[in-house]
């Protein structure tokens, strides 16, 4: 171990697990079949212009369409227009967003294919609030959702059932073209119907379901949301409606792809890898606590794993919103909280980030975090622990410089931790 620099060994995981998700690699292996008549390319999410990019490549016939992404993710396309909007919380663009999507697969006809290219971070970039709700309510209902805890799977049902877009209807609309989605999944347990509220791929979820979340997470919707979820306006197409019968579902890139990737570069250099899990979820702090005390265990007792070793996990964990003013998102919370429970146990370092290249709404992915990242936190004034407890992890690891920030990446399939114990 003598020399060893964390993270440049922790960005090279990174790296390695995002280049596995990279479109360009994957999305050969997907394309349709041409059609008679015209194609027609549309997407959202925060990897949907490098999606559109990566297709134009591939494709050599015709085509036409458009995608959003979140404000900076764009990339250059030729046949396709890229709009970009706001994420996490929608805006007025997005509305335009969804308007323009809904206009390029009208009037389609059976000859017709329509290729949806769907990534994380589409909810928000595609508000489409059905009749007596307005763009400030749907606003409203995200943020509820954004600060409850809930499970991004409970999030997307409640959007779903809000939505003249999401949970089929961008494909029912564009029938009785057939429609083949390509999907980047940032989902634990990679349901495409949940990845940016299934705008084109439908799920069995009635209205109940979505007012049984609402009532679980004790959320405060506005008037205007809780009377639409209780009309039956608010029904999703199903699954078996024939307008979906000539549909077809591919996920070009998941998480346990990305994760085996990161173990295989930690193998090339020296350390044996153990992924926990592709699909945790739950609140960011509760899971870094289990995964201190399973590296505590190996740091002291040698098991479950003889060190070095290191251990890789996935999915995407929940931050509830208990303080004002705090920055930083649910990666930098679990490091913060990670930090704190190994504080002192020499040999444990870890590293945690979001795939997409950014964490909650600040500029950085995650952050690096090891056994000294708290008393180094207090030598340069800053309460780890005040920190948490009001959600500012972002200032306590910019205290010490351990902020992770490679800009975005255009893919996103959900967040990589990574614990090494040596």
């Amino acid at each position: 171990m003598d020399g060893f620099q964390a993270k440049p060994f922790f960005t090279a995981l990174f790296d390695a697990a995002v280049a596995a998700a990279d479109p360009e690699r994957t999305i050969e292996k997907f394309l349709p079949q041409k059609p008679k008549g015209r194609t027609v390319v549309i997407g959202a999410g925060k990897g949907a212009a490098q999606m559109a990019r990566a297709f134009e490549r591939a494709w050599d016939g015709p085509l036409a369409g458009v995608v959003v992404t979140r404000y900076g993710y764009g990339a250059a396309c030729q046949r396709v227009a890229v709009l970009e909007a706001a994420h996490p919380v929608p805006d007025e663009a997005g509305m335009e967003a969804s308007r323009r999507l809904f206009q390029a697969v009208r009037g389609l006809t059976a000859d017709d294919l329509v290729v949806a290219l769907i990534s994380g971070g589409g909810s928000a970039l595609l508000p489409a609030p059905p009749a007596g709700m307005t763009l400030a309510d749907e606003i409203a209902v995200n943020e509820a959702l954004l600060a409850s805890g809930a499970p991004i799977s409970a999030m997307n049902t409640v959007r779903k059932h809000l939505s003249t877009l999401k949970g089929g209807r961008l494909a029912a609309a564009a029938h009785p073209a057939r429609v083949v989605t390509l999907v980047v999944s940032d989902i634990p347990g990679d349901n495409p119907a949940f990845v940016a509220s299934g705008p084109t791929v439908p799920e069995g979820s009635a209205r109940a379901d979505a007012l049984a979340v609402v009532d679980a997470w004790r959320l405060k919707l506005p008037e205007a949301a809780m009377r639409h979820l209780a009309s039956a306006a608010a029904d999703a197409p199903k699954p078996g409606d024939a307008v979906f019968s000539r549909n077809a579902v591919h996920v070009i890139a998941s998480a346990a792809v990305s994760l085996e990737a990161a173990a295989a570069e930690a193998r090339r250099r020296g350390f044996e890898a153990v992924i926990l899990s592709d699909a945790i979820e739950g609140e960011a702090r509760d899971v870094a606590g289990v995964h201190a005390a399973i590296a505590r265990e190996i740091a002291t007792r040698d098991r479950p794993f003889r060190k070095p070793v290191l251990l890789l996990s996935g999915g995407e964990t929940t931050v509830t919103v208990r303080g004002k003013g705090g920055r930083g998102g649910r990666n930098s919370e679990f490091l913060l909280a990670f930090a704190l429970a190994v504080d002192g146990v020499a040999g444990i370092r870890a590293f945690a980030a979001d795939t997409d290249g950014i964490d909650g709404s600040e500029n950085n992915a995650g952050a690096f975090a090891d056994f000294t990242s708290a008393a180094r936190m207090r030598a340069a004034g800053a309460d780890p622990r005040a920190l948490l407890m009001r959600n500012d992890a972002w200032n306590a690891f910019d205290a010490v410089g351990d902020l992770f920030v490679p800009g975005p990446t255009g893919t996103n399939v959900n967040d990589l931790r990574a614990v090494l114990v040596v």
